[in-house]
């Protein structure tokens, strides 16, 4: 599987990363971050990306096949120019082929509460069959820790990629 994992915003980058450390070793996967994720990732964190403003880095294109796409975590501006039909940075470029080439793509809102106008964002691009995948908790699988917690959110993020995992107690 090839699979782009764009990381927008400052406020939930790490949720981002520790998704890719969690990735299984046969996932190519191709990574971007918004500069303000890019100022955590420099202080918190040892990692190869695609800058944001390279609009043309292979994942830009059509005819480089890629399986899916996810935005975790999607920053409302982000979201709001992908809806618009937007491309004026890599993540939203590339967004942007995975709708035209009708791939698979994910979005991961991380704010709360959602304005309307997010909701209406959100809803449109749902139409469109892009889903919508905030990072919500499970309590059923009953987690004790923040990284059981980010497990769970991580696992359905797979569930939703087809990416086998163990990450969570399933309900039984």
């Amino acid at each position: 599987m090839k699979l782009i994992v764009a990381i927008t915003g400052a406020s939930g980058a790490g949720l981002g990363y520790r998704f890719i450390k969690k990735l299984p070793s046969e996932v190519e996967v191709f990574v971007v971050v918004s500069d303000n994720a890019q100022t955590v990732f420099e202080k918190e964190e040892e990692i190869t990306v695609y800058e944001n403003s390279n609009i043309a880095a292979s994942i830009a294109s059509g005819s480089f096949k890629t399986d899916a796409m996810i935005i975790l975590p999607c920053s409302m501006n982000t979201l709001a120019k992908i809806a618009c039909g937007i491309s004026d940075n890599l993540t939203t470029r590339a967004a942007s082929v995975m709708i035209k080439e009708q791939r698979k793509l994910i979005l991961a809102p991380r704010e709360m509460p959602f304005s309307s106008i997010a909701l209406e964002n959100m809803l449109k691009l749902s139409k469109i069959n892009i889903l919508i995948a905030p990072p919500v908790i499970g309590y059923y699988a009953q987690p004790k820790t923040i990284e059981e917690m980010e497990d769970f959110m991580i696992g359905k993020w797979f569930d939703l990629l087809g990416i086998e995992h163990t990450l969570f107690k399933r309900w039984e």
